[in-house]
């Protein structure tokens, strides 16, 4: 069994990083723009400024790099390509997005629609930022 190849997990975390942000940015400034807008009224919360936008892009990369990383420790066991890609996208989004959102909607933060919308769309994007993270992974 190789070691991980811990400079493409970071190089194909970044990749993967980027279509979590740009995934990110479509679905909540565009997708839920509206429905942010109401929760954002709802909760009397402050407009969200560029220091929550750093935050948030610099975790979409986190992700991406934990995304890449889960890929590399499992292709071992399922083999590289776009089936194991697509098992740790979906790991990925199953223990945080998909966790996260149907915990706060189960305890009434977030409406159904919205939620449902969300996660789906995020299922898409880790999927995706896997297979993008994963075509830049090599052990080699």
């Amino acid at each position: 069994m190789s070691s991980i190849n811990v400079g493409k997990v970071i190089l194909g975390g970044l990749v993967a990083g980027v279509v979590y942000n740009v995934g990110e940015a479509i679905l909540n400034m565009g997708i839920l723009a509206q429905d942010m807008e109401e929760f954002g009224r709802k909760y009397q919360l402050p407009p969200t400024d560029g220091s929550f936008i750093a935050k948030m892009t610099i975790l979409m990369f986190v992700f991406g790099i934990v995304t890449v990383f889960i890929y590399a420790a499992i292709r071992p066991r399922f083999g590289a390509g776009l089936k194991t890609a697509v098992i740790t996208g979906c790991l990925v989004w199953f223990l945080s997005f998909f966790y996260a959102t149907f915990l706060m909607q189960a305890i009434g933060l977030f409406a159904t629609a919205p939620s449902v919308k969300g996660a789906l769309w995020e299922l898409g994007e880790a999927v995706l930022a896997s297979i993008a993270g994963a075509w830049v992974y090599k052990e080699s």
